[in-house]
């Protein structure tokens, strides 16, 4: 998982939630807003799990200030 950013025509800021499986290189998600948090995060992952049936063994993120969050943590600990 991690974010990019980016800014629109008009300068507002735009980041964009990416979740990649490393062994596929397959793109399982990609969500867009101008500010995504901790929660959006686990609202996708969720969402994923819904989808996919499964969740993962293992995530890979930085140290970001958004996959820093107890509402992330509290998810993937359940």
């Amino acid at each position: 998982m991690d974010f990019v950013a980016d800014n629109l025509f008009d300068e507002r800021k735009i980041r964009a939630l990416t979740i990649v499986d490393n062994f596929s290189r397959q793109c399982l998600a990609i969500h867009v807003g101008q500010s995504l948090k901790g929660e959006d995060v686990v609202a996708v992952m969720q969402r994923l799990h819904q989808e996919l049936g499964v969740v993962p063994e293992r995530i890979q993120v930085d140290n970001g200030s958004a996959f820093i969050s107890k509402a992330l943590d509290r998810w993937a600990y359940d």
